[in-house]
């Protein structure tokens, strides 16, 4: 699939301007108790953002019913540019809404594009069970073996004892009985609140600490993660997963599958993607917003599927410069 107009090697460092926003916009809301008013913050930032760009896209993954947002929703048109979409749109202006309430680790706004129809629509499916890990274990693992099998496997392709594999869960009820089979197996595991998105990208990158993502999370974040990992060269398979009744009846009425696992190139059928993620608390993959009385420091990672590059930036802003825009 050929590259679209705006979508050049330089484009990303201007994609990151849209996560640096929504990251700035929830500052103030750290640990304050209302996840609403972060949202909306971080939503709208993102937005006016993106509308100042120089591509026309639209959003596939949004915040949509399941925020019950007037903005960033799924089918919306973003970009500066007029004309048909050349692009999908993956967004979580932030993931870890409630923890982001709480001051805790890992909140960040995120986003990517792919060229138009690349990425799977999930339908009215919020949860996905996923698994991910380096590039080492692509074609490797079938994603329906059982958990003990699979950390097997993945031992032996990373060639150290199953004993010095770290799996990061979510801290989640659900994931009860799989953090139990992970430890039966004898592999230790990282249970975090939130923060699945970091959680399988440090998973695909090799020496990262984190050995494999494990578990039911988002479907946004699922998506945004096969984005950074199909750049990134890394393993990813995706099941949709219902956990609310009206959701479960959503997806049943829809005649999604849910014993299918997707892979990675079923999820996002290009390689011809951009992913930016800006840290709002400090987590595993970067710092959060720091305040100055001049400046707001944010860093943010960039994986560009162009050019096979990935950076984390740190940014520093004048307090005046966001008072203007």
């Amino acid at each position: 699939m050929a590259v679209g107009p705006a979508l050049d090697i330089g484009f990303p460092y201007q994609l990151r301007l849209v996560t640096e926003a929504a990251a700035r916009a929830c500052y103030d809301w750290i640990g304050r108790g209302d996840k609403i008013e972060a949202d909306r913050a971080a939503v709208h930032a993102m937005r006016e953002t993106l509308n100042r760009l120089p591509f026309r896209g639209i959003v596939v993954i949004g915040e949509g019913e399941k925020d019950e947002a007037p903005e960033l929703y799924k089918g919306e048109l973003l970009g500066a540019q007029s004309g048909d979409p050349a692009f999908d749109i993956a967004v979580d202006p932030l993931e870890g809404t409630s923890y982001l309430a709480k001051g805790l680790t890992n909140a960040m706004a995120a986003i990517a594009l792919a060229p138009r129809g690349a990425m799977l629509d999930p339908g009215p499916c919020f949860y996905m069970e996923k698994f991910a890990a380096p590039p080492a274990a692509r074609g490797e693992i079938e994603p329906d073996w059982p958990v003990a099998r699979k950390l097997q496997r993945l031992a032996e392709v990373l060639d150290k004892p199953v004993s010095d594999l770290t799996v990061y869960v979510l801290e989640k009820p659900r994931h009860e009985r799989l953090v139990r089979e992970i430890h039966a197996a004898g592999a230790r595991v990282a249970l975090y609140p939130a923060g699945d998105v970091a959680g399988a990208i440090m998973a695909a990158l090799p020496d990262s600490g984190i050995d494999a993502l494990m578990g039911t999370g988002g479907t946004p974040e699922g998506i945004l993660a096969a984005c950074a990992i199909r750049a990134l060269g890394g393993t990813f398979f995706g099941r949709m997963d219902p956990q609310l009744a009206g959701e479960k009846k959503r997806v049943r009425e829809a005649g999604i599958d849910t014993t299918r696992w997707y892979t990675l190139e079923e999820l996002v059928t290009s390689s011809e993607v951009v992913f930016c993620a800006t840290g709002i608390t400090t987590g595993l993959l970067f710092d959060g917003v720091a305040c100055t009385d001049s400046h707001y420091r944010t860093q943010t990672l960039i994986v560009s599927g162009l050019t096979g590059e990935r950076q984390l930036l740190t940014t520093w802003l004048p307090r005046s410069a966001r008072r203007e825009s």
